[in-house]
């Protein structure tokens, strides 16, 4: 049948007018990562319809299959751990027994350090606590009076050592205390700290904030205003706080509209950003180039040994430096989220670390010197609130608390010792020299005690990997804590170290990981089945799922009868040193 040439014409011109749009979204696609972090819809979605279920006390020691003898061993090894800590933290246990049903972050940490199946057994055995009553050097002490070292380093706060915090929060109340907390003034202390962000960011202006949450959600909010356009590109795996916008998979019951989650170090994602027109900014967080492209590491997510990271300056900043030759050319504010890796890579923060300068910079955690602080510096351009042309054309932000005076003056005696005292800036020489050297010794340890476990580094946050598969990495941490040492809720995941830790200080540190690890390989959790592989375990958790999704008992594990294996020594892994 012939067609009208009216007809023809339309539907040339209907394809002309929809191939371009179909191939930036075909590009859109293709910019994105393969994992669920990089398709948050995808994986709230599933998120939605992982069932719970918990093994029973003979699944717990045989999910990976286990003999009779190997599953009694680890049950003696669970036994033995479990009356250490509770003999350990009898104070605390309580503390935290009557504080849980009080705070719901407690609950939720609580419930979210080793993966689900295993959560009602861990609670029931393994005990600790959440209560410390004083610090000092890099060590805690707890309020059963146990001394711990801190490697957990108040979520990146502590990057000097807690005694210097103490003495800048109380220097800095004592020089404002005739003010108190009198608010929307400011204390003359305020200006000396923007002229001070000034020279440290490079940029024009500064606006101060609660949190660092607050301040990337600022950043953020001027982009748009003076972009005019809608669109966020974070990067998968990257954490900005807990807003909406720049969280929109797992952890945002609504969905984030108006936010692309796009592969990290990918020319994929160069081309999305030099063709769309949407975008308002792009988020990056430096702490990714220690895992591109993965979530944080924590243990209640170590379901087998998949974890990696590799750090590699040397190619996260040319791709830093390509991702700002792009967002020039394309006119799209850069913003630098250094509220985690400010001060903590250089005295410049991560811009004088990898030598690329951002629009936006974020900055928080350690800043306040011991007290809740969010700051951003940008350029002119973008921090104005206010259109000069159009009088009720404005981008408000206000906070009744920003710019406290405590917080100001705490601020203050930060970057005046940041700036001004060279025993700190001392710490600062040869700071990836010492903590990759520091890593190398660990490494080398753990390969002569013939256990399973390496560690990674980005100066001085560290991640642990594991070198075989296994179902029970996540109990290494409970061993750690036996040995004195205080891991955040997160696990082997993150270690943070401050920079006042000496030679003998990590040594003792080195001495109770190794010491943990050799415990752990001893009560069986590393001795596995053979033929076990992370694909195995996955495919098995998997199968799980769906029996409990659709209402059918478990499988028993270890129906089918294998010979357990010992260690293997030497294994390849993903988080080996070259």
């Amino acid at each position: 049948m012939d067609l009208n040439p009216w007809v023809l014409t339309a539907i040339a011109g209907g394809v002309a007018v929809a191939a371009p749009a179909a191939r930036r979204r075909l590009e859109l696609s293709a910019a994105k990562h393969r994992s669920l972090a990089g398709h948050p819809r995808i994986s709230r979605w599933l998120a939605a319809l992982i069932p719970n279920y918990e093994y029973d006390e003979h699944e717990f020691f045989r999910s990976d299959g286990a003999e009779p003898a190997l599953a009694e061993q680890r049950r003696q090894g669970l036994q033995r751990l479990g009356a250490a800590l509770a003999a350990k933290y009898p104070a605390g246990d309580t503390l935290n027994s009557a504080a849980e049903g009080g705070i719901s972050d407690l609950q939720f940490i609580n419930r979210n350090r080793v993966p689900f199946q295993y959560r009602g057994i861990v609670r029931a055995q393994l005990k600790g606590t959440a209560f410390l009553q004083s610090s000092s050097g890099v060590t805690l002490t707890d309020v059963d009076g146990n001394q711990s070292y801190d490697l957990a380093g108040s979520y990146g706060v502590n990057l000097l050592g807690y005694d210097f915090y103490k003495a800048c929060i109380d220097r800095g109340i004592a020089r404002v205390r005739e003010l108190g907390p009198v608010l929307g003034a400011y204390h003359p202390v305020v200006a000396d700290n923007v002229a001070r962000l000034k020279r440290i960011s490079g940029l024009d202006e500064v606006s101060f904030h609660m949190s660092g949450t607050e301040a990337v959600m600022q950043a953020v909010r001027l982009a748009r205003y003076h972009s005019g356009r809608t669109h966020v590109v974070r990067f998968c795996g990257a954490y900005h706080g807990w807003w909406g916008d720049v969280q929109p998979g797992i952890g945002n019951p609504i969905p984030a509209d108006t936010t692309y989650t796009l592969k990290d170090m990918d020319d994929a994602t160069l081309r999305v950003l030099s063709r769309r027109k949407d975008i308002a900014c792009v988020l990056v967080n430096p702490l990714q180039a220690l895992h591109p492209n993965s979530a944080a590491p924590g243990d209640s997510t170590l379901v087998n040994s998949a974890r990696s990271a590799r750090f590699d300056q040397s190619a996260y900043r040319s791709w830093l430096e390509r991702l700002r030759a792009v967002c020039t050319e394309r006119g799209i504010p850069l913003i630098f989220d250094e509220v985690f890796v400010g001060f903590r890579l250089a005295p410049g923060g991560a811009q004088e670390y990898f030598g690329v300068r951002a629009d936006l910079v974020t900055y928080g955690k350690t800043l306040g010197g011991g007290l809740p602080v969010g700051v951003v510096c940008g350029r002119a351009s973008l921090m104005r609130r206010f259109d000069e042309d159009k009088p009720a054309d404005v981008c408000f932000a206000r906070g009744t608390f920003n710019a406290h005076p405590y917080v100001m003056a705490s601020m203050n005696e930060f970057l005046v010792a940041l700036e001004e005292q060279p025993e700190l800036r001392a710490l600062y020489a040869g700071l990836d020299d010492t903590w990759n050297r520091r890593a190398e010794v660990l490494n080398a340890r753990l390969r002569e005690a013939q256990v399973p476990v390496r560690v990674r580094n980005l100066a001085t946050i560290w991640t642990v990997c594991y070198q075989q598969p296994s179902r029970y990495n996540w109990m290494l941490q409970f061993y750690l804590r036996a040995h004195g040492l205080t891991l955040s809720w997160v696990g082997t995941g993150r270690f943070i170290f401050s920079l006042n830790y000496s030679e003998h200080d990590f040594e003792e540190v080195m001495q109770r990981i190794v010491g943990a690890a050799r415990d752990m390989a001893t009560d069986g959790w590393w001795t596995t089945p053979p033929g076990l592989t992370n694909r195995a375990i996955q495919r098995k958790v998997l199968r799980e799922m769906v029996r409990a999704r659709i209402g059918l008992p478990p499988v028993n594990a270890a129906a089918s009868p294998r010979t357990a294996a010992p260690l293997a020594a030497g294994a390849a892994a993903p988080c080996d040193r070259a």
